[in-house]
């Protein structure tokens, strides 16, 4: 750093002395004569010894205690809270280096399906869950079990052995694994730590927050004095010490901290310059935790932060615009096409209104038929792509796999592959240029129903990059007004929507972003809850008492141009669904649903609170160019054909 640089630092720090001078000793103790990985392998060691000796002492405690009077479960439960704490101290490394271990030390769940990214090659397998956060909430019950306590602690404890293994602690010797878990543990900051996602007791949840950003500053500290080559820059530092600052003065508990303010001024500038450094300092990565996560993205509300699904499908190699442009202007055509139905009468555009974010405005479409409806409302297909999983009940891996399912269902658009490729083929104004785009794809020379489906799905995927009044808050170019700002607040704490509907693309994804997440929630069959809908949603796909009306999270980015909702559509409005949500979900109101995952405790909100939710929910609105329907659609040599009407006829 320039001697002239240097000073003008001091004199922007002078306000925060503590952390200038913070930041001074890094730098110099930079330039020490320090083995490199040292210290910060040293913090490590003794950051594991703590969690391993405070998981035996709940152990121990839990042995022990007189189960049966209020006395013992409290001392069990200060030995969980206290080995809570060891955990937060040690979650900027243990999240990132081996994430099922961690879920067995503090899982949220009694029992999980594995439904992430890697489902693509395997199938889904059930894994028990098991640690803290279980072991809190067994304790809560009228008459706790010292075999079920010990049986979770103890996984517990066999998981944190994980983390002193050779295969794991060999990371620390290189810098490249400290900005991968920074990038999570800031991602994880932002969507999960401040939800009570994982922390039963929303008094706990802000504590937790501190303790995790002490930790951290102690921790990037240390890799800065054992890696002087690759250090974290003062401002971040400073950034990383206000953040705390910030946590020590809000309030205790979860439902009245500020989380709007703590991402938009905190976190998501440090994400920022995380991103920055991961770039500066060529990072590499060789986890699977790191599969969709972008380097290119500078914020955690850009749209590049991760990527779910290949848009471009058999087109993937093409990055030249023209060429793109070329595929769109296929697909758009394509999408307004009843070409590709059985009756040449459906299109895309039949279930996907362009008008509605390419949803469905009905509680369902027609049938194939004409005289039923379908058993599903049709999901707006803007931000698609950011799921990993894909229809309602996670059917389908890839979008282009849709699309030819959509297409060939007897229910839906009832075509086969064989005759919608060549009804298309027959129009000349399809055929060329999909001939002509074959350069692109020598992995398929002849034109087929890749080239057609992915040709779609590259045209509806562009209306997925808009951005929301909400993105342009948080990324410093803009405010909310009061209410969309306290809706948010609600909505990560006391609505208790952000357990479910995870930041930034407030659907089932969580950080790191490989994931999708199902929900039983017990949507009803009517809006009298006379019975439940007999939709069973996952368990189709996945059979297992816990998928039983199980679905995807669907995203909330443009949820108030979206009615109706729920999967069947029962919900016309927005205050429904709040309601809803606000009395319990389907158990709350009376209905049987042995499995639901929602709270059936209500959420106590007033009109005022519901209110605000909604306008937060308003500002995820985004600003999506309007779709232009073809006004005519290519002439085919098949005369039958030429009196296909835009976007169908029903």
């Amino acid at each position: 750093m320039k001697r002239a640089s240097f000073v003008t630092w001091i004199r922007a720090y002078r306000p925060h002395l503590f952390a200038a001078l913070l930041a001074i000793a890094v730098l110099v103790a930079s330039f020490g004569n320090y083995t490199p990985g040292s210290d910060y392998q040293t913090l490590y060691t003794n950051r594991h010894g703590q969690l391993v000796q405070a998981l035996d002492e709940v152990y121990a405690t839990i042995q022990h205690a007189d189960l049966s009077a209020s006395g013992g479960r409290e001392q069990v439960l200060a030995q969980v809270n206290a080995a809570r704490i060891a955990l937060k101290r040690t979650d900027f490394w243990t999240r990132y280096l081996e994430p099922l271990a961690y879920r067995s030390i503090n899982g949220p769940l009694p029992v999980e399906w594995e439904t992430e990214v890697f489902e693509k090659f395997e199938k889904p397998y059930r894994r028990e869950g098991a640690g803290l956060t279980l072991a809190a909430l067994h304790l809560d019950e009228d008459l706790p079990q010292r075999d079920t306590l010990l049986r979770l602690i103890d996984r517990a404890r066999k998981a944190a052995q994980v983390y002193g293994a050779d295969s794991i602690t060999t990371h620390l010797s290189s810098f490249h694994h400290f900005y991968l878990c920074n990038r999570l543990f800031l991602l994880n900051l932002a969507a999960i730590y401040t939800t009570g996602f994982e922390c039963p007791d929303p008094t706990q949840v802000v504590p937790e927050v501190a303790t995790a950003l002490q930790s951290a500053m102690e921790i990037t500290t240390a890799f800065n004095r054992s890696f002087p080559a690759t250090p974290a820059p003062p401002a971040y530092l400073q950034l990383l010490h206000d953040a705390g600052v910030f946590v020590a003065h809000q309030p205790r508990h979860r439902d009245s901290f500020d989380h709007y303010t703590f991402i938009r001024n905190y976190i998501n500038p440090l994400y920022r310059i995380n991103q920055e450094l991961i770039r500066q300092y060529g990072v590499v990565s060789r986890s699977l935790v790191d599969y969709s996560l972008s380097k290119k993205a500078v914020s955690i509300f850009d749209k590049q932060l991760y990527m779910g699904q290949n848009p471009k499908g058999i087109y993937s190699r093409v990055q030249d615009s023209a060429t793109l442009a070329a595929i769109a202007d296929v697909g758009q055509k394509l999408f307004f096409d009843p070409i590709l139905s059985g009756n040449n009468q459906r299109s895309c555009a039949s279930c996907h209104a362009p008008g509605s974010c390419f949803a469905d405005t009905f509680t369902s479409a027609l049938h194939f038929n004409r005289s039923q409806r379908l058993p599903r409302n049709s999901p707006s297909l803007a931000n698609a792509p950011y799921n990993h999983l894909l229809m309602l009940d996670g059917k389908h891996f890839t979008l282009q796999h849709q699309g030819k399912d959509v297409i060939a269902n007897p229910e839906e658009m009832n075509c086969t592959s064989a005759d919608a490729l060549a009804k298309v083929l027959s129009c000349p104004d399809y055929r060329k240029p999909l001939e002509r785009l074959l350069v692109h794809t020598p992995q398929e020379p002849e034109v087929s129903m890749e080239h057609i489906v992915s040709a779609v799905t590259w045209y509806y995927s562009r209306f997925s990059n808009g951005a929301a009044p909400f993105d342009d808050a948080m990324n410093g170019n803009g405010n909310l007004n009061a209410d969309a700002i306290q809706g948010f607040n609600l909505f990560m704490g006391k609505a208790q929507c952000a357990t479910c509907h995870f930041v930034p693309q407030f659907n089932g994804v969580k950080p790191p972003c490989v994931g999708s997440e199902f929900e039983v929630i017990g949507v009803p069959a009517d809006t009298a809850y006379t019975r439940l809908s007999a939709d069973v949603g996952r368990y189709g796909i996945n059979p297992a008492p816990e998928t039983r009306n199980a679905f995807r999270t669907g995203s909330l980015r443009n949820i108030a141009r979206t009615a109706p909702y729920m999967h069947n559509g029962v919900f016309a409005t927005l205050q429904q669904v709040v309601d809803f949500y606000d009395a319990g979900g389907g158990v709350g109101h009376g209905l049987q649903v042995p499995n639901q995952t929602l709270s059936a405790d209500s959420l106590h909100l007033t009109a005022t609170e519901k209110r605000q939710l909604i306008a937060f929910m308003h500002a995820l609105n985004e600003q999506i160019p309007p779709a232009s329907v073809p006004s005519q659609l290519p002439a085919s040599r098949l005369k039958a054909l030429n009196t296909r009407k835009p976007g169908g006829e029903y």
